[in-house]
C-alpha cells in the first residue's frame, strides 16, 4: 500500500534528519525502528486485503469504498448502433440500444431521406413519419450519408448533343458522338437532430459535380463544391397531432416527382421539381395529406420563380405552393392508391427570350399537377402530368425563320411501373418508365424531349442498391437558350431529331 509506505518513509526520514535523535541514538536503534514500522505496515495491508475480499464494495465502509487503493474505472468505449429494424423490434429495441448515446446512425432512414427516386416532394413529412414509427428516438442525433457511383456509355446521332439529363447536356461535358465515364455522381451527408418530441432539425450536404451549375468541365473546381442542399427546422409530432410546420430550404410540395427507375429521374422532375427557401404548413391523418408552402420570390434554387418588382432578387415571400393527396386502402397490406393534385403560383417558365437560368421573370406563370401512385403487392405504378397555365414568353424567337413558332405552354408527363421480385434471397426490381417534356408547338426544334428507361436493381442490404439501366432519349431540348439566342440569329441548338442511347451501371450506398 502506497499510503503506508509513504508514511513509513516519512517517519524514517524524520528520525534520520532530526539532529537530536541522531546524536542520542545509535544506528542500530534507527534500523530497529524501521523494521518495526515495516512489520506494522505489512499487518495493516493484510487487514485491508481481508476486508476487501470478504465485503462487497456496496457494503464496504465509505472510507474503504472511496479509498485511493481502488483502481480507476476503465473508459467507456464508443459504440456504433445500427438502425432500428424489424429484427430488433424497431423503436423499442432501438431506444434500449441507443440509450445514453449522443450520435447514432439509422441506415434505413438515411437511405429513404437521401434517395432521390422516392418521396421526392414529401421528405419533411417522411421524416416526421419515421419518428412516429419509432425509427428515430427522441433526443437523438443521427448522422447519415449516401454515395452514388456509376459507369456509363453514351451514343448520339448529333455531334456533342447528348440529351441525357442526369448530367448537364452541354459540350463542356460530352464531346463527339460517343461518351463514357466512370465517376462519382454524388455524395451526401445528413444530420438529423430530434431536439424535443415536437422539434426536429435536418441538414443535408451534397456534392454533385455532374449536375452542379458551376462553370467549366466536370473536373473544374467551380463544379467540385459541397453545398447545403437542404436544411430546415420542423415543428410537429404526428403521434400527438396531425399538424406540422417547417421553415428553411426544402423541396416544394408540388406533384409526385417520383420515379420507378433505380437511378434516372423522371422528365417531370427535371421540368417541375422545386427546391426553395420557404415556410411549410401541413396536415397528415387517415390517408389525407395537405401541404401549403409560402415560397421566397425571385429565382429559387430549382423550378420556382416570381418577379419581385421586376427583378429576380429573392427579397419577398410572394410565391406559394399547395398540394393535397389522399391514399385509398385497397384491402390488404401493401395495397393502396394515392391520388393528388398541386398548384404553384410561380413556376420557372416565366423568362423572356433568350432563355437563361435565373433571369428575372417577364410575368409570373402558374402551373398545376395531377398524379397517382399505386402499390399492389409486388407492383408499384406511377402516373403524373404537369402544365403551366400561361405560355412561356421565352419559347418565342422573334428572329426569322424561327418566328413562325408561337410561344407555347410547357407540360410534362410520365408513366411507369416496377415489379419487386426475389432472387437468391435478395430483393430485385424490374422497371420501365416513359416521360416527356413538351415546350414548343409542332414542328419547332424545341418541341419535345422523350425519355424511356428500362431498369434493373438489386438490394444486398435494405440501404444498398446496385443498379443497371438502358436509357433511350429522343430530342435535345436544354433549358438554357432553348429557342435560340446563343448561336446567331434564327438558329436554335435544340434538335427534335437528336437521339441518345445510354447504358449504365452503378451503386447507391447509404449509411
Amino acid at each position: 500500500m502506497k499510503v503506508w509506505k509513504t508514511a513509513a518513509s516519512a517517519v524514517a526520514l524524520g528520525l534520520c534528519l532530526a539532529p537530536g535523535a541522531v546524536q542520542a541514538q545509535s544506528l542500530e536503534d534507527v534500523l530497529a525502528r524501521l523494521e518495526r514500522l515495516e512489520q506494522e505496515n505489512r499487518q495493516l495491508r493484510q487487514e485491508v486485503d481481508s476486508l476487501k475480499g470478504s465485503t462487497p464494495i456496496s457494503a464496504a465502509p465509505a472510507s474503504l469504498a472511496t479509498s485511493s487503493t481502488e483502481a480507476e474505472p476503465a473508459a467507456t468505449p464508443m459504440r456504433t448502433v445500427e438502425a432500428p429494424t424489424p429484427e430488433n423490434d424497431r423503436g423499442r429495441a432501438a431506444g434500449e440500444l441507443n440509450a445514453g448515446l449522443f450520435i447514432s446512425r439509422a441506415s434505413d432512414v438515411s437511405y429513404r431521406m437521401l434517395d432521390p427516386t422516392t418521396h421526392t416532394s414529401r421528405k419533411p413529412l417522411m421524416l416526421l413519419d419515421a419518428r412516429r414509427q419509432g425509427d428515430l428516438r427522441d433526443g437523438g442525433v443521427y448522422l447519415g450519408g449516401a454515395i452514388t457511383a456509376l459507369a456509363n456509355y453514351q451514343e448520339t446521332n448529333r455531334n456533342s448533343k447528348f440529351g441525357y439529363l442526369m448530367r448537364h447536356p452541354t459540350s463542356a461535358n460530352q464531346i463527339g458522338e460517343t461518351a463514357s465515364e466512370a465517376v462519382l455522381h454524388s455524395a451526401q451527408l445528413s444530420v438529423t437532430a430530434n431536439v424535443t418530441p415536437w422539434i426536429t432539425a435536418y441538414a443535408e450536404l451534397l456534392y454533385d459535380p455532374e449536375q452542379s451549375f458551376g462553370a467549366g468541365t466536370i473536373t473544374a473546381v467551380s463544379r467540385n463544391q459541397v453545398q447545403l442542399r437542404k436544411g430546415y427546422v420542423m415543428f410537429g409530432d404526428l403521434e400527438a397531432s396531425p399538424y406540422y410546420a417547417a421553415i428553411g430550404k426544402m423541396e416544394a410540395p408540388f406533384g409526385l416527382m417520383d420515379t420507378v427507375s433505380p437511378f434516372t429521374a423522371s422528365t417531370v422532375w427535371h421540368a417541375f421539381g422545386g427546391l426553395a427557401w420557404g415556410a411549410l404548413a401541413g396536415y397528415s391523418k387517415d390517408g389525407l395529406n395537405i401541404a401549403i408552402e409560402a415560397v421566397q420570390g425571385g429565382s429559387q434554387f430549382r423550378s420556382l420563380a416570381t418577379s419581385v418588382e421586376g427583378t429576380n432578387v429573392p427579397s419577398r415571400l410572394n410565391n406559394f405552393v399547395a398540394d393535397a393527396n389522399y391514399t385509398f386502402d385497397l384491402g390488404g397490406e401493401g395495397r393502396d392508391l394515392m391520388a393528388g393534385a398541386s398548384y404553384v403560383h410561380g413556376s420557372a417558365y416565366c423568362h423572356g427570350f433568350p432563355v437563361v437560368h435565373f433571369n428575372p421573370c417577364v410575368d409570373d406563370n402558374p402551373a398545376y399537377a395531377v398524379y397517382g401512385q399505386l402499390h399492389y403487392d409486388r407492383w408499384t405504378a406511377n402516373a403524373e402530368f404537369a402544365k403551366t397555365l400561361e405560355e412561356w414568353p421565352g419559347t418565342f424567337n422573334p428572329t426569322p425563320p424561327l418566328n413562325q413558332f408561337a410561344a407555347s405552354k410547357v407540360s410534362s408527363w410520365g408513366v411507369g411501373a416496377r415489379y419487386a421480385a426475389e432472387l437468391a434471397g435478395q430483393e430485385v426490381h424490374l422497371s420501365t418508365e416513359f416521360s416527356t417534356y413538351v415546350a414548343g408547338p409542332k414542328g419547332s426544334p424545341w418541341r419535345r424531349q422523350d425519355q424511356l428507361v428500362f431498369g434493373l436493381a438489386a438490394f444486398p442490404a435494405s440501404h444498398v442498391k446496385l443498379f443497371s439501366e438502358v436509357v433511350l432519349v429522343e430530342g435535345y431540348v436544354p433549358l438554357n437558350f432553348l429557342s435560340g439566342g446563343n448561336l446567331g440569329p434564327g438558329v436554335s441548338w435544340s434538335d427534335a431529331d437528336a437521339k441518345t442511347q445510354v447504358l449504365l451501371v452503378g451503386a447507391n450506398v447509404a449509411f
